[in-house]
């Protein structure tokens, strides 16, 4: 079952990133007059972020196939979570920041936890039966 859950979440990661950055990689421009947000001077500062969400889901992905052989990736999304988090918080608590950035730090801190959670779970021997003394 633990198993299970983790390939889940490494796929609803999978999901939410790669979405993410298909969209702004996509349609970035639409998302910024949606949003009511001035648009940078230049889209390739936000077009790179988004291929590398791209590049982050396929490793997400990478880790849903095959969490234990995969596990070593986890920390690089755990990384991904933290930076993202640490910056847009930054900003929103100093100079603050559009609202368009702020609903993805709660979901970052969520899967943040979450990728500990599997980080650890995947230490653990699987199907080993307890010691008795």
């Amino acid at each position: 079952m633990k198993k299970l859950m983790i390939v889940v979440l490494f796929v609803i990661a999978a999901l939410y990133d790669g979405i993410l950055g298909a969209a702004f990689l996509i349609r970035a421009e639409a998302l910024f007059e949606w949003f009511e947000v001035p648009p940078p001077n230049h889209f390739g500062y936000v077009h790179f972020p988004a291929a590398l969400l791209l590049v982050f889901a396929l490793m997400y992905l990478a880790v849903a196939i095959h969490p234990k052989t995969n596990r070593n990736l986890i920390p690089y999304g755990m990384l991904l979570k933290v930076s993202y988090c640490g910056v847009v918080s930054y900003h929103w608590i100093t100079l603050g920041i559009p609202t368009m950035w702020k609903p993805f730090v709660f979901f970052d801190l969520v899967f943040l936890a979450l990728f500990a959670w599997a980080y650890h779970a995947l230490a653990k021997p699987e199907g080993r039966a307890p010691a008795i003394l």
